[in-house]
Parts: C-alpha cells; structure tokens; sequence
C-alpha cells in the first residue's frame, strides 16, 4: 500500500488529535497513567498559545481525512540550546508507511531553512522505531537518566543533531 498523506499546520481540532492519540499510545502500549495526558496537554496548549510561525513550525498529516501523525518544532531557546522537536507521533493503524520518516525530515528541514544550529529532544529508551529515524537523520545520544514519571521508571534519553 502507497499512502496518500496530505500535510498541514494547524487546523482547528488537531491540539485534542495530537493529545489524544499520545494519551492512548502511550497508555496502551506503556501503562502510562494520566499524569503524560495532561503533562502532554498544558505543554501542548503553552506552546500554541505562544506560537511564532517566524520561529515555530508544526506539521500535521492526515490519511483520508483521518489524523495520521504531527511533529513540531519549538524554536524559543533555538539559538542557545537549539530547537526542540516536540509531538512527534504517528498513529498506529499508519505505522510502516515511511509517515515518521517525512515528518521528521519537514521539522528537520524547517530548523536547516531557519540555520538553527541544532535541534534536540527528549524521549526515553525502548521507542526502537523512533531510535532508528533519529539515528538515521544522524541525532546522537547526548544524555541519559533514570526517572520516575507518568507511572513507571524509565530510562529517558535527550538527542541531539548539529546542524
């Protein structure tokens, strides 16, 4: 199967989209408890509130109309600690159709267009698909620690990619 992704930036409803379908991936599939819904859905409306488009970008596919995945970047410490990849996701039912692949590269492509000096992110260990896209894209490892969060302890790793 070829998909059809149609992107986007923001459109009306995709804030709930992205904070839902974290809230259930990460539920589902890591025994995540409430505290990740609602840690996802403040930072996520602090950062539309402030959003900059000179500075900020947010990427939205979709597949027949259905939300298939999202990626932003916050651009607000870009110059001191490099921008932040943040909402990187691609929902399940499209997993495997090179989606993660082209979103990241238009957040990494954004952050080239903008001569950000690097970008960074943080995620945890055991999300392998994601590993190999960032590796690929050639983020490195920059940081990593044990944390007690959202339910469980979890070994969270920062990236970096040096532009």
């Amino acid at each position: 199967m070829t998909a059809k992704f149609v992107f986007s930036g923001y459109y009306p409803g995709l804030i709930g989209r992205v904070v839902e379908l974290h809230g259930s991936f990460y539920a589902e599939n890591w025994d995540f408890d409430v505290s990740f819904e609602t840690q996802v859905a403040m930072e996520l409306g602090e950062f539309m509130h402030e959003f900059k488009p000179s500075r900020d970008g947010v990427w939205a596919a979709r597949l027949d109309g259905e939300f298939a995945g999202s990626v932003f970047i916050d651009g607000k410490e870009a110059m001191q600690d490099g921008a932040r990849l943040r909402w990187f996701i691609v929902s399940p039912k499209v997993q495997g159709h090179g989606l993660g692949r082209l979103l990241l590269a238009k957040a990494v492509d954004f952050c080239r267009q903008r001569k950000y000096p690097k970008i960074n992110l943080w995620t945890f260990k055991g999300l392998e698909a994601a590993r190999v896209l960032y590796l690929d894209a050639g983020f490195v490892v920059t940081q990593e620690h044990n944390v007690d969060q959202w339910g469980g302890n979890l070994l969270e790793q920062r990236y970096d990619l040096k532009l």
